[in-house]
């Protein structure tokens, strides 16, 4: 009930934080970057720490700054995030484009009718990215997501992701519901860059200089389905405005060794971390498994 109530009340400051003009949502995104980097300090130890591990060869001034420009895209990204409430098509796609090579890409693979698995990390506007690629491709989207525990708060997610057409799909129902939808011609988003639960079933690898476990998942689903797999980057070019980019992984990821696709889509990812590294979820704790965690 306190749930409800709590939600009910935020729900219309919210919704004025969605129709704020651009320079004054982010003249906000300045004040809460104050306070919780400066002031709160939130997870700055984490975030600190996740870093020097990462980059062994920066220097701590080097790192201090990364550190620094990730707050301030984090507090960007929050408001970004409640901003799809009510942004216009036309506002998304300026704010977030597809790469003419990724729109070359995904359009041949919906015009071929093949269905697809796009993989990718949480960096950039990977919440936009969604928004703009049900907005442009021929393809019907579906993302893998984890409901949140707090079902007003999963209901305003579920309304947001979906609101330019994709559509969600719980973790625990992926391949059953790939199944179901095999008829259409589909694209299902796999966020891959997360801790498993259960490690034991984990692939272990070498992530930003880490003994790291990585989901298992995606490789499983993509060789039972054979899809073509997709990486997808979200490079930030300015503030408020991103790319969505692509490249084809494999055309037939059937008969690959146990671990290949892991290997493959993490390794891209770990590119492009290093490339803009700011934009990556640092303060998710994401080496919190180790090999002993059995």
């Amino acid at each position: 009930m306190l749930k409800a109530v709590i939600y009910y009340i935020t729900l219309p400051f919210i919704y004025l934080l969605s129709i704020l003009p651009f320079p004054l949502l982010y003249g906000l995104s300045n004040f809460f970057f104050f306070v919780l980097y400066r002031l709160v300090g939130y997870r700055k130890a984490l975030v600190l720490q996740n870093l020097r591990n990462s980059f062994p060869e920066k220097t701590e001034a080097e790192i201090q700054l990364i550190a620094k420009k990730f707050y301030k895209h984090l507090c960007d990204l929050f408001l970004e995030i409640f901003k799809t409430l009510t942004i216009s098509k036309e506002s998304m796609l300026k704010h977030c484009y597809l790469h003419p090579d990724a729109r070359t890409l995904f359009t041949r693979l919906a015009a071929e009718k093949r269905s697809v698995i796009l993989v990718m990390g949480h960096q950039g506007n990977w919440e936009w990215a969604g928004n703009t690629f049900s907005a442009e491709i021929n393809s019907q989207l579906y993302v893998i997501y984890h409901p949140l525990a707090n079902q007003y708060l999963n209901g305003l997610m579920y309304k947001m992701r979906t609101r330019f057409k994709t559509k969600l799909i719980a973790m625990k129902d992926t391949f059953k519901e790939m199944v179901v939808h095999r008829k259409e011609v589909t694209t299902t988003a796999f966020i891959a860059d997360q801790t498993p639960s259960n490690v034991s079933g984990a692939h272990w690898m070498t992530f930003l200089n880490q003994d790291t476990p990585v989901f298992l998942g995606t490789e499983r689903i993509a060789k039972k389905m054979n899809y073509p797999i997709v990486y997808a980057f979200v490079k930030k070019i300015k503030r408020g405005v991103y790319e969505l980019n692509a490249e084809l992984l494999l055309e037939n990821p059937g008969n690959t060794a146990d671990g290949e696709i892991t290997e493959m889509h993490t390794r891209r990812l770990e590119q492009d971390i290093i490339l803009q590294p700011e934009t990556w979820l640092w303060s998710h704790r994401r080496w919190k498994r180790k090999r002993t965690d059995v």
